[in-house]
């Protein structure tokens, strides 16, 4: 069944061609992902607003400027929506949607720094997910100067809410060509359910205490490479 379109939409999503056939049809992703969703976002506002309160004063007392770093990006079937994030540059930096933005990048003060290692920075996601722009596990949320040249294969990732943390945050993230990141992300759309996402949910935990790089593999040597294909052959290699 093909996918509906509604108003405010990117262009390029009214011409895709994957439907929602290829999005898991577990239990979990059709029925009990987005109750999760709603109620543990609810219940980690509790931990989650002191946690912030002590970035927003450290980054202020740093770096003096706006508290929120806000930034359009692409969600699930298309539909543009601002994901909140708090700023970890310096105020004068001019934003370049195509610039690597390493942790020892000039424009990141040393609490910039810190909040980025170890995810601080992405926490106030959790009101994304409370209001269903976002989902705590699928792929992370992308710029659109990214997705409006997606292909038919890139454009899977967009058929589910994009996530906190996903399969390729788990896998190395940006420390793996972007490419990679595509295969996993597609692979976790075809196949997610719950057992999949209490795993990444774990090793996300392990990902922010060791490092991105303890876990970068490419997807043709993930055990998920030989449980179902997600590799485009005609892509360029």
């Amino acid at each position: 069944m093909p996918l509906s379109y509604h108003t405010g939409f990117s262009d390029t999503f009214h011409t895709m061609t994957p439907s929602r056939d290829d999005i898991s049809r577990s239990l979990w992703a059709r029925y009990g992902k987005r109750a999760v969703d709603a109620g543990v976002s609810l219940l980690a506002l509790i931990p989650v607003i002191p946690i912030l309160l002590l970035g927003i004063v450290a980054m202020q007392a740093s770096a003096p400027g706006p508290i929120f770093f806000m930034q359009q990006r692409t969600g699930r079937n298309g539909r543009r929506f601002q994901p909140y994030k708090l700023r970890t540059m310096v105020a004068t930096h001019k934003h370049n949607p195509n610039e690597h933005m390493p942790l020892n990048h000039s424009g990141i003060p040393p609490v910039g720094r810190l909040l980025r290692r170890f995810k601080i920075d992405e926490l106030p996601q959790v009101l994304n997910v409370l209001f269903g722009d976002m989902t705590l596990i699928g792929p992370r949320p992308t710029i659109p100067e990214q997705t409006d040249n997606y292909d038919d294969f890139q454009k899977q990732r967009l058929l589910v809410r994009p996530g906190l943390t996903g399969l390729a945050q788990v896998n190395g993230n940006a420390t793996i060509p972007w490419d990679e990141r595509i295969k996993y992300d597609v692979h976790y759309v075809r196949h997610h359910n719950l057992a999949m996402d209490v795993a990444i949910l774990f090793k996300t935990i392990g990902v922010v205490l060791r490092g991105e790089e303890k876990f970068a593999r490419p997807f043709a040597e993930s055990p998920y490479a030989s449980r179902g294909n997600a590799t485009n052959t005609e892509q360029p290699t």
